[in-house]
């Protein structure tokens, strides 16, 4: 079977299922990584998805011409959002004055990308997802918009961006406006769901996953925790720890500096603004381009400065990519070999797991105090 890149290289973007006519492409996801491979039965050798995947071009990326950290200037946004709340509160601008957004959301027991054309749409985007959402379907429909004269904004990861960037094609740029998130790395939605699985949830029967709470004082409704409140479930320990990350993530080209996009968002971490803004949450963001720059400026956000060098020391991916612990292959074998997901993390990360299962205890017994906030996966039945 031939491959249209190599099977550590591939980001699992699915362009090239998007631009196949004779659907020969299947992506296998191994759970470590995503490999795109050619039905030879099926393929035409037209090239088609050699030329579209990333991996095969150059992709122009800019330094920032301006930085910024800030808030939304919703209260209420502010707090529901995982940091400043920048991200939603640029796609409802962007929706108020006739723009499509595009970005990832949870539903139907997936997590893939929709599209918003009003604010009430935009909601279903607030919130980080530790994971890896699917884009399939989503290429076509941008560039469709975008030759109907309409402009898009799309919302994603850095790798997610560029397979758009590529799609779109220079001539239609112009009416597309491009939003990477600082990346760590991501995991395959399949960690995610035999996590849930073996704690007793099921994605199909979950209205919402939630992946960090600024809440450190409740649960509303019918969400709960998967784990301890005050301590990291295995799965968050797993994504912190950079342990259960797709193999291309540990290479990515796109943890630099220069971006392709045209607005970068992510935490301000490191922020010289006051703790209690901080608890709040601020965002960070560094524009390449002018008219990500306007975009941002006209949105209905707080903008403050901020020290872009501090931005980049304490944003590590904004340098170089994160690095793939010795532990990772073993990590990955016990998964899938039938290992729980619980003691596969702590073959991988044994220390770092005893030390969040004696904290576990400690909160149990009352010696110590914890909140909930913070890195824990919620769901909502």
């Amino acid at each position: 079977m031939e491959n249209v890149c190599k099977e550590s290289q591939c980001t699992g973007c699915m362009a090239c299922l998007e631009v196949c006519t004779k659907n020969a492409i299947e992506i296998r996801d191994t759970l470590r990584n995503y490999n795109a491979v050619i039905d030879p039965a099926k393929c035409i050798k037209c090239g088609a998805c050699q030329r579209i995947c990333q991996n095969n071009n150059i992709i122009n990326a800019e330094k920032p011409i301006a930085w910024f950290q800030g808030w939304a200037k919703s209260a209420k946004q502010r707090a529901v959002s995982s940091s400043g709340g920048f991200a939603v509160t640029l796609a409802k601008h962007f929706v108020n004055r006739g723009g499509l957004v595009c970005s990832c959301v949870f539903s139907e027991g997936s997590f893939h990308f929709e599209f918003a054309e009003n604010e009430n749409e935009v909601e279903r985007f607030t919130g980080s997802k530790y994971v890896k959402s699917n884009p399939q379907g989503i290429y076509k429909k941008i560039k469709w918009c975008l030759q109907e004269d309409r402009e898009v904004l799309f919302i994603g990861l850095p790798c997610q961006v560029a397979a758009v960037k590529i799609f779109a094609g220079e001539r239609l740029l112009k009416k597309l406006y491009l939003v990477d998130l600082i990346c760590h790395g991501s995991p395959s939605p399949k960690n995610i769901e035999q996590f849930l699985s073996e704690a007793g949830y099921h994605l199909a029967e979950l209205i919402q996953v939630g992946f960090r709470k600024k809440d450190v004082f409740r649960v509303t409704g019918n969400e709960h925790y998967v784990d301890s409140p005050g301590v990291y479930d295995c799965y968050s320990l797993a994504f912190l720890n950079c342990i259960n990350y797709t193999e291309n993530c540990y290479s990515c080209c796109f943890a630099k500096s220069e971006r392709v996009s045209d607005i970068t968002i992510g935490d301000s971490w490191g922020s010289n603004l006051s703790q209690e803004e901080q608890d709040k949450g601020i965002s960070l963001a560094l524009c390449q381009t002018d008219k990500g720059k306007r975009l941002l400026q006209d949105a209905e956000v707080e903008l403050f400065p901020v020290d872009l060098e501090n931005a980049i020391e304490y944003n590590h991916q904004l340098e170089r990519p994160s690095v793939k612990p010795d532990s990772y292959d073993e990590f990955f074998d016990a998964l899938q070999t039938g290992t729980s997901y619980c003691k596969a993390v702590k073959k991988g990360l044994p220390r770092t797991y005893r030390n969040q299962q004696i904290k576990k205890i400690l909160l149990k017994l009352r010696f110590i105090r914890g909140g909930g906030g913070g890195y824990i996966v919620t769901v909502t039945k």
